[in-house]
């Protein structure tokens, strides 16, 4: 959560709430939601990948993802982001896809870039959270 600008949830009602968010873009097809799991323990999950902020005019979304701190280095990130890639472009027809990050992320900057997206542009102090102004960087990757 240290680059999402947001807060971890406090409660379980909150987290509820959370998940709740989740399923009704999920039920409402603005977002395609996917588990990663090790293959040696499917069951568990270490974390997850997205696609949304579908914008359908323009055949484009944004990839958003998520892991667990004791599973980054290892590679699993790059591979599921060129799972869904592939998944965008051939089987949902995208041309583009786009990443919004915290500059101050730079390992994801880094499987961004492994993976084929190009830095764009950096947007000066975009967002408020906890009392300041953050920036974010923008990644996109067209369909070739």
């Amino acid at each position: 959560m240290l680059y999402l600008g947001k807060e971890p949830a406090k409660t379980i009602d909150e987290a509820g709430q959370f998940i709740d968010k989740i399923n009704k873009v999920i039920d409402e097809n603005d977002s395609i939601l996917w588990r990663i799991a090790l293959r040696q323990a499917p069951s568990i999950i270490i974390g997850t990948i997205c696609l949304w902020n579908f914008k359908k005019e323009h055949f484009r979304s944004e990839i958003g993802y998520l892991l667990h701190p004791g599973h980054w280095r290892k590679g699993i990130m790059k591979e599921a982001i060129n799972v869904v890639i592939d998944f965008g472009f051939n089987k949902l027809g995208l041309h583009s896809m786009e990443a919004l990050l915290s500059p101050d992320n730079i390992a994801s900057s880094a499987v961004l870039e492994s993976t084929g997206f190009i830095k764009e542009a950096h947007l000066k102090e975009s967002f408020y959270f906890n009392g300041k102004f953050g920036d974010t960087v923008i990644y996109s990757r067209l369909n070739k």
